[in-house]
């Protein structure tokens, strides 16, 4: 039986590793994006290569009502098929000095961030709890546990998605819904580009940067019945820096 996942913010990237895994694990995955169809299609065709099923589903996850109507939309469409497994892995960052960030600063990662994760596990959850069978992973970072200077706002919506895991493990755990976060440090993204590599590293044991592979394998892991009693958990994949 065809196995279904959701990753947010799929297309390139962590999402890209991620979703690329969980169709070698053998799930149909609902590849999210919201604007950058070029790089979704480029992971789309990556699994495809690798004769594995997924889709492309576009939706900005920090409009309710987009999030609704599409994913709303894809279950009245495929009534016989469970997305059990969600990665909530869409987020952005705006660093800047608390004194220096304005409101938009503030408000776009709080949206992008926070409110995508109550959209779209909301979303879901309902048939989750209905079939007795679900795992949410969540992406977060070493800055919703250690803090970065000029990352107050992004630090905050990380913070907030750690603390939001482990009261809806809490509320989830006995309908067999797993609940976990993964909190990477330094990985090769996009998004780290423009970081002093050689300088950072200094500040990791393992001295290197991580791979985007490297947590897509701790996604699956977790998406998996080889951790079928771990839930509520933080799962730090950052080469042992720590706070």
């Amino acid at each position: 039986m065809m196995k279904y996942a959701l990753v947010t913010g799929g297309s390139r990237g962590i999402g890209r590793a991620i979703s690329v895994r969980l169709a070698l694990d053998g799930y149909y995955v609902l590849i999210n994006y919201r604007s950058n169809k070029i790089e979704a299609e480029k992971t789309l065709f990556e699994i495809k290569s690798n004769n594995c099923n997924a889709e492309l589903i576009q939706f900005d996850v920090s409009n309710s009502i987009e999030v609704q109507n599409v994913l709303s939309g894809w279950m009245d469409s495929n009534k016989d098929k469970h997305l059990e497994v969600l990665v909530n892995n869409a987020g952005v960052n705006k660093d800047n000095l608390m004194v220096f960030m304005t409101d938009n600063d503030w408000e776009d990662i709080m949206s992008t961030n926070v409110d995508s994760f109550f959209y779209v596990t909301r979303q879901l959850l309902q048939n989750m709890l209905i079939n007795k069978s679900g795992r949410i992973v969540n992406i977060v970072s070493l800055s919703g546990q250690k803090g970065q200077k000029g990352q107050v706002n992004y630090s905050a919506s990380k913070g907030a998605i750690i603390a939001a895991t482990k009261s809806l493990a809490m509320e989830v755990g006995k309908k067999k819904v797993r609940v976990n976060a993964v909190s990477p440090g330094f990985i090769k993204t996009e998004m780290t580009e423009s970081l002093n590599e050689e300088e950072l590293k200094k500040l990791i044991p393992l001295n290197r940067f991580g791979t985007a592979e490297e947590v897509a394998d701790v996604v699956s892991f977790l998406v998996s019945e080889k951790s079928s009693y771990i839930t509520g958990e933080v799962i730090s994949i950052n080469g042992g820096m720590y706070s």
